[in-house]
């Protein structure tokens, strides 16, 4: 069976199609991990806080509990009002990032795809671009003009290579092409724009380099419902995507609608990456590192990696966050700095062993 042109996974074998579902081991790993994170990202800081008195405050903080941390009122309010609505918020972006990166290569059969693939990165720096230069904004806030920018200039850009893409034929091929025109043609406009307005550079900068900031926890109730949609139904199709794994003839015998089910979940990841950036701006490498470190980790299927990907997304950002905030304290290192210091590398990686072992 020929692969896709624009794949760079190997054949499709039987070892690859047996069935295979999530171990408890493996999801009690994702929890263990995600939960050392939250940890660490409540009592690290410029105010030290004892873990176990910050557990407590995180279990008093929910509804029906009470329990005494010990903390006084500055170093509760540290936990409840400043540290917790940023770990929430990168659990909610790392795993939205992770698992639309997932989801990606699992739709185009293309390991090397990630959430920015169909111009998500380029529609959102666009708007985000366009709402800085004209002073509607700063990026700090849930319903400040600018992430409402880039989150419509991402889904334009999204909508524009579907269609694109589908006047090329509607292969895999065509959508992947379209993204990286549209992608480009965008990433124009916005140097234009960058160009023309030299004196807000440093504010887009900033932004395009990505944060994970809150302002309270506007930022994380605006990210959740996109979260949730996006898990639910990404999830609801994990079956479907193993099926597409063995080619579009193949599992349209199978009684599987592969243009269907594509559209369903790339639609849904570009929503919930969307989400993200407009919260977080561009933080790269997200959606390769996790579920590529997963598939190595735990199994190739996809009834393993997305559900994976969303624990070890969200943990891995939060530190990630935590290192962005630590390094030079008391400055801060924008977080898509570290991502790019820790993808890069890896990256390299998933070249070198694509063929062999990530998929």
């Amino acid at each position: 069976m020929a692969s896709s042109p624009m794949s760079l996974a190997p054949e499709v074998t039987e070892a690859t199609l047996r069935p295979s579902g999530l171990r408890p081991a493996a999801l009690i790993a994702g929890l263990v991990a995600v939960a050392i994170a939250v940890t660490a990202g409540l009592t690290i800081g410029p105010a030290g806080i004892p873990v176990h008195r910050a557990v407590l405050e995180l279990f008093d903080a929910l509804p029906g509990l009470t329990f005494d941390s010990g903390l006084s009122s500055p170093h509760a309010a540290i936990v409840r009002e400043i540290r917790l609505p940023r770990v929430v918020l990168g659990l909610l972006v790392g795993a939205t990032l992770s698992m639309s990166g997932a989801t990606y290569q699992a739709a185009f059969r293309n390991p090397l795809a990630d959430p920015y693939l169909l111009g998500i990165a380029a529609g959102a720096g666009l708007g985000a671009t366009i709402a800085i230069t004209n002073n509607l904004g700063d990026g700090a806030g849930a319903l400040d003009p600018v992430p409402l920018a880039a989150f419509a200039g991402g889904l334009i850009a999204v909508t524009v290579s579907y269609a694109a893409g589908h006047l090329g034929g509607r292969s895999t091929a065509s959508l992947i092409l379209a993204g990286i025109a549209v992608a480009s043609f965008l990433t124009a406009c916005q140097t234009y724009v960058l160009q023309a307005n030299s004196d807000a550079f440093r504010k887009i900068f900033a932004w395009i380099l990505g944060r994970i900031a809150t302002s309270g926890w506007s930022e994380p109730a605006l990210m959740l419902p996109y979260f949730v949609v996006t898990t639910a139904v990404v999830l609801r199709y994990r079956r479907a995507l193993d099926v597409l794994a063995v080619g579009d003839e193949e599992a349209a015998a199978l009684g599987i609608e592969p243009r269907k089910v594509r559209l369903i979940v790339v639609l849904a990841a570009s929503l919930g990456a969307a989400a993200a950036v407009s919260v977080s701006g561009l933080i790269g490498f997200v959606g390769i590192i996790v579920p590529h470190t997963v598939r190595l980790a735990f199994g190739a299927s996809n009834r393993v990696v997305l559900p994976l990907s969303v624990l070890f997304g969200g943990a891995f950002m939060v530190l990630a966050d935590l290192g962005a905030r630590t390094v030079l304290s008391p400055s801060e290192l924008p977080i898509g700095v570290v991502t790019a210091f820790l993808g890069a590398p890896f990256f390299v990686l998933v070249l070198r062993t694509t063929r062999r072992e990530v998929w």
